[in-house]
C-alpha cells in the first residue's frame, strides 16, 4: 500500500481549515493526511480574535469549523509557532506540500503627522484587547472622552460600537472580567467615525450598520451636509443592492432626533484626516473637506477643520507580516505567489514570471491581501488546492525525507514544544462554557495562554495525535 500524501497547513483560521476541508473532499485516487498548525493555543484565527464579542452571529462560523475538525481526518497542532518551533526545512522534510494561511492580523500603516503620539492606536490592537487575545496586555487606556475612529469599514464600526456601548450591554457576551471592568471604567462621551469619501462609498455591510443604529443609550448623529451623491454614487446605488441598503440606512439616520443619551456616535463623510494634533499626547484631529469628482472619487477642497479629540483609532485595514524563510512583498504585504504557488520574488507584480518555490503554497489573506469576507477565502483555497493536486499529478513534488505521520510528533516532542491537539481544544472550550454557565452566559473566554494551556495540557501524547489520520 502506498503511503498517504502528506500536507501541512500553517495557520488554523478559516482559510486554513477551509483548505484542509476542501482537500479532503477533492476528487482523488490516493490517501491523504493533513496536519494543521497554529501559533495560538486555540484555532479559528480572526473569527475568535477579530470579530466583536457582541456579534455571535458571525461567531457561529466557528461551529461550522468545529464540525470539520470533529470528523477526525485532520490533525491539529496548536501552540506551535512557525519560525520558532518549526522551520521551513523541517516541514518540507516531513510533508509533500506545505500551505501557509497565516492571514493578516496587524494594522495597516497610516502615514499621518502625529500618528505615533500617545493616545493614537491601531484598531487591531484594541480588537485584540476586547477579544482577549492571549498575547496582549489585559489593560487598555479608556480615559478619553472624545474619540476619533478613522476608517469606513466594518472594523471601524466594531471599534466605534464597542467604545460607545454601555459595558453592561456587553456583559452578556463572552468577554472576561478584565474587559468588562475596562469598558465600565471608560470615560467616553463622543465617538466620531471619519470617512474620506461619501456615504455611497462606505464599506459597511448593511446588517452591521443597522446594528449600529440599535445600540441602547447612544445617540447616532449624522450630518446632512456630508450627504453628497454624484453620478458615480448613483450608479453604485442602482447597481448594488448592498450599496443601496447602506445609503438608505444612512439617509434614514439623518431623520433621527437626539434623545439626550449618555453617549453620542457621530458619522462623518467627506472628511479626510490629514494630521493628528498634539505635542505630548493626542489633543485633536485635523481633517480636510473633500468633494466628490463625479465618478465616486474625491478631491480635496483646501478647507480644513480641527476637531477636539482625546484619542484616535485607525481602522484602515489589516496587513500581512513576513514569515521566516519565505519571500515577502513589502508593498502588498503578502507572500508573493502565482495562483497560490509561492514564488521566489519580493514583488507580487512579477509573480507570474518568477520561479516557483516547489511544494510551498499559500491561501487566504496572506495570499491576496485583507479584502473580502470570511467566506471569500473558500475560492482562494479551491485555487490553491487545485494546483497542489496538479503538481502531485505532474510528479514535480519532492518526496519528504520523513513521511511517517509520527515524524512531526517526534520532532515537536524532541524540542519540548507544548503543543495542543484537537481534544485539548475541546477541553478549553468546555472550561469556557462552564465558566459562562455560572453566570448564565454561553461562555466566558479564557484570557491568557497559561489558562488555556492549563486546561488543554495533561493528555497530549504521541499516542493521542500519532494515530493515522489518513482519509480513504
Amino acid at each position: 500500500m502506498t503511503r498517504p500524501f502528506r500536507v501541512a497547513i500553517v495557520g488554523a483560521g478559516p482559510a486554513g481549515i477551509y483548505a484542509a476541508d476542501l482537500m479532503t473532499k477533492a476528487e482523488r485516487n490516493f490517501d491523504l493526511s493533513i496536519d494543521l498548525f497554529d501559533r495560538l493555543p486555540t484555532p479559528f484565527g480572526l473569527v475568535r480574535y477579530g470579530v466583536a464579542p457582541d456579534h455571535p452571529r458571525i461567531k457561529g462560523i466557528i461551529n461550522a469549523l468545529i464540525k470539520v475538525l470533529d470528523r477526525g481526518d485532520i490533525r491539529l497542532f496548536s501552540n506551535v509557532e512557525y519560525g520558532v518551533d518549526l522551520h521551513l526545512e523541517e516541514l518540507t522534510d516531513r510533508y509533500d506540500a506545505v500551505v501557509f494561511s497565516t492571514g493578516c492580523f496587524v494594522d495597516a500603516a497610516l502615514d499621518l503627522p502625529g500618528i505615533d503620539l500617545p493616545g493614537s492606536y491601531g484598531a487591531a490592537d484594541f480588537v485584540n484587547w476586547y477579544d482577549s487575545h492571549p498575547d496582549v496586555s489585559q489593560s487598555w487606556p479608556l480615559d478619553a472622552e472624545r474619540v476619533a475612529v478613522i476608517g469606513n469599514g466594518n472594523v471601524a464600526l466594531d471599534v466605534a460600537r464597542v467604545l460607545a456601548k454601555q459595558a453592561d450591554d456587553m456583559h452578556t457576551t463572552e468577554i472576561p472580567d478584565h474587559v468588562y471592568e475596562g469598558l465600565k471604567s471608560s470615560k467616553v462621551t463622543d465617538v466620531h467615525i471619519f470617512g474620506r469619501r461619501g456615504p455611497a462609498q462606505a464599506k459597511f455591510t448593511p446588517l452591521e450598520l443597522r446594528e449600529l443604529g440599535a445600540v441602547k443609550d447612544v445617540d447616532l448623529i449624522v450630518y446632512p451636509e456630508d450627504f453628497e451623491f454624484d453620478e458615480g454614487s448613483m450608479q453604485a446605488i442602482e447597481s448594488s443592492n448592498q450599496v443601496k441598503q447602506v445609503a438608505k440606512t444612512l439617509t434614514d439616520f439623518t431623520m433621527r432626533e437626539p434623545t439626550g443619551a449618555k453617549r453620542r456616535l457621530h458619522l462623518h463623510f467627506l472628511h479626510a484626516p490629514v494630521a493628528i494634533l498634539g505635542e505630548d499626547k493626542v489633543t485633536g484631529l485635523r481633517t480636510e473637506r473633500m468633494e466628490l469628482d463625479g465618478s465616486a472619487g474625491v478631491n480635496g477642497t483646501g478647507s480644513f477643520h480641527d476637531w477636539e479629540i482625546d484619542a484616535v483609532y485607525r481602522a484602515v485595514g489589516y496587513a500581512g507580516t513576513q514569515l521566516p524563510q519565505l519571500p515577502f512583498d513589502d508593498r502588498k504585504r503578502v507572500i508573493p505567489n502565482h495562483e497560490g504557488r509561492v514564488v521566489d520574488t519580493d514583488d507580487q507584480s512579477t509573480a507570474a514570471d518568477a520561479d516557483v518555490v516547489q511544494g510551498v503554497y499559500t491561501t487566504g489573506w496572506i495570499k491576496r491581501g485583507p479584502v473580502g469576507l470570511i467566506g471569500h477565502t473558500k475560492g482562494d483555497a479551491l485555487e490553491t488546492i487545485g494546483h497542489i493536486l496538479d503538481d502531485r499529478a505532474a510528479g514535480v513534488l519532492t518526496d519528504p525525507v520523513y513521511p511517517d505521520e509520527s515524524a512531526i510528533v517526534e520532532l515537536l516532542e524532541s524540542k519540548g514544544v507544548d503543543f495542543v491537539d484537537w481534544e485539548g481544544y475541546h477541553r478549553v472550550e468546555s472550561a469556557e462554557k462552564a465558566a459562562g454557565e455560572v453566570e448564565g452566559r454561553e461562555r466566558i473566554k479564557l484570557a491568557t495562554r497559561e489558562e488555556m494551556l492549563a486546561e488543554a495540557r495533561g493528555h497530549v501524547t504521541a499516542e493521542s495525535v500519532g494515530q493515522s489520520s489518513a482519509s480513504h
